[in-house]
């Protein structure tokens, strides 16, 4: 139940990881060297746009390979301090990768036959939508000391307050009492407790979570109040109208794109709220849910799996779709690719790291052998699949926006889940369209919720830093309009700002609208692969190693999708409220 690391580097002593640390060393003094010494004049511009893609593939590779090593050792030990040692070593030599960038982006930036360039080469010609952003986003860049200035003081300011976050949450043990024993359990499996069957339980986590973050609300705060306010200065320095409008443009998404999917988001709420009302109703509560029963089970059967029983699941299930992605999913359990285990030290949540340099993944969640946990796999695995995809590009061309990052994976939860359904007795639809809709309502209506907050946290850290109370107060507001009269107003969940780590990162801001674009894109893709079958396999994974070379209305093109017409997010919409209806038939009867 542990993922083994040992195809990056057996340790951080080891002569593999200490040479290639010495390697990136000597190759970044040699980049800014070269640097120096050609990207000053406008001469040999194909020779010097070739030379500079050369170095930028070996160094992201090394650079990828030394990162997610240490990266992923932290995130399961969150007191290791090797990892932390040299997540921070890493940190500074990246910082020093600014000045040449910067030179390169001032070369680019006076190119004014950029295209007859990049036609002039089969190496740029293969990263031509690289070049081209960079070319694009020149008009955002400050002046070479200035990015230097800001790569280096970030080290100190937003990356230490998120390593300061990430230490108070992943160390953060909970006090609870359960079935009479007092007990400390680790962060990650409290929050589990919020799907266990015992009302009792999920009363006493959400109880007891709440408690716990007492302990760091005050340190999470200032660490929210420093990243945000670092963020607010320099994309304003940049010449961005917003944050909000960085990461639009960071997402190669447009606003209209993001208009139209909020626009469609918000007319259907209401269907939502049906849907937690008739929970409500159904666990015995008058005015609505409470945020403790929100992810609280459904139906008589509540399946359940062990570790090995849920990769099984998924795999022959995966199978229905292609043997590709079954044997993925194979492969990666059979060489401990995935991080499975809840325990002290590691954090919250899950996620999928594709590591381009090996052509491999590591997954992490934390299962407790719920249906949803399944399903999470499912999901995590799909990111992994997006990455096989993606191996044989350059690295360069690996690299995806945001709001794509949730399409192979809620594709893949969406295969899984609509498995189950086809097998299950009418008790057992209850459960599992139960769980895939509070999954949904997650994915847009808390999602909406937290783009929400974002947004007025934002606006009100321009003028001042925002105390604990206010945070909490901005969040419950959100919830509210997100949630409407589907929760009760009186049990809701005021700390969910430091419960997310993506509000953490100064380089993952308004990480919430991806989810929903995820959600949506990946609906609409599933609902074209039931009516074309199996011709829709090979043009799915064309789409998917795609991605890192289009923007993201052209990669919905491919698929004859227009992303600015709001109705094409309705119509995805509709399938999850086709699910709603027939939940609440069900529940009915």
């Amino acid at each position: 139940m542990r993922w083994s690391l040992k195809e990056l580097y057996t340790s951080f002593d080891s002569k593999e990881f200490i040479s290639d640390l010495e390697k990136l060393d000597c190759l970044i003094v040699e980049y800014s060297k070269w640097a120096d010494e050609n990207l000053g004049s406008s001469d040999n511009t194909v020779e010097k746009t070739e030379k500079y893609i050369e170095y930028s593939r070996e160094l992201n590779s090394l650079f990828s390979k030394l990162s997610a090593f240490a990266h992923l050792t932290n995130t399961v030990e969150a007191k290791n301090e090797d990892a932390l040692k040299y997540l921070d070593r890493l940190r500074v030599k990246g910082s020093d990768l600014t000045k040449p960038d910067v030179q390169f982006q001032n070369f680019v930036k006076d190119i004014d036959n950029l295209e007859e360039i990049i036609n002039s080469s089969e190496l740029l010609k293969e990263h031509k939508f690289y070049l081209e952003q960079i070319k694009d986003k020149t008009k955002y860049m400050l002046s070479e000391k200035e990015e230097v200035l800001i790569s280096k003081m970030s080290n100190t300011g937003s990356s230490a307050w998120s390593n300061l976050q990430n230490m108070v949450s992943s160390t953060l043990m909970v006090d609870i009492n359960i079935d009479g024993e007092n007990k400390q359990l680790p962060f990650p499996a409290a929050r589990n407790l919020a799907y266990d069957k015992d009302p009792a339980k999920r009363k006493a986590g959400y109880e007891a979570e709440l408690k716990a973050y007492k302990k760091i609300e005050e340190s999470s705060a200032a660490a929210l109040n420093g990243i945000k306010g670092e963020v607010i200065t320099t994309s304003a320095l940049r010449g961005y109208n917003s944050p909000l409008e960085e990461t639009l443009v960071k997402s190669r998404m447009d606003e209209e794109t993001l208009n139209a999917m909020l626009t469609a988001m918000r007319e259907f709420l209401p269907v939502f709220h049906k849907y937690y009302r008739k929970k409500a109703e159904l666990l015995g509560y008058s005015d609505g849910l409470p945020f403790y029963e929100m992810f609280a089970p459904m139906g008589e059967v509540n399946r359940t799996f062990t570790y090995d029983e849920a990769m099984d699941y998924i795999i022959k299930n995966f199978r229905t779709f292609s043997d590709k992605l079954a044997d993925f999913v194979e492969n990666a359990h059979k060489n401990n690719w995935l991080d499975v285990e809840p325990r002290e030290g590691k954090r919250g949540g899950a996620f999928c790291s594709n590591l381009h340099p090996i052509k491999e993944s590591r997954i992490l969640s934390n299962f407790n052998g719920s249906f949803s946990n399944m399903t999470t796999l499912a999901h995590e695995l799909g990111h992994g699949y997006h990455g096989l995809n993606l191996k044989d590009e350059s690295i360069l061309n690996s690299r995806y926006p945001m709001p794509i990052a949730e399409t192979a994976s809620i594709f893949c939860e969406t295969i899984v889940v609509n498995a189950a359904l086809k097998e299950a007795s009418d008790e057992e639809a209850l459960s599992i369209l139960e769980s895939s809709i509070s999954d949904a309502g997650q994915v847009i209506v808390d999602i909406y919720s937290r783009f929400l907050f974002e947004s007025e946290l934002f606006e009100r850290r321009k003028t001042h830093a925002l105390s604990v109370n206010e945070l909490k107060e901005i969040m419950m507001d959100a919830q509210k309009e997100a949630y409407g009269n589907g929760l009760d107003h009186s049990i809701l969940h005021p700390y969910m700002w430091l419960n997310k780590p993506h509000y953490y990162s100064a380089g993952l801001n308004f990480y919430n609208f991806p989810y929903a674009f995820g959600l949506l894109f990946s609906k609409g893709l599933y609902a074209e692969y039931l009516k074309r079958g199996e011709e829709f396999i090979k043009e799915y994974d064309e789409l998917l190693n795609a991605t890192g070379k289009n923007n993201i209305k052209d990669v919905a093109l491919r698929m004859n999708i227009d992303v600015h017409d709001p109705e094409f997010f309705r119509n995805s919409l509709r399938l999850i409220e086709k699910d709603i209806e027939k939940f609440i038939e069900l529940a009915s009867k």
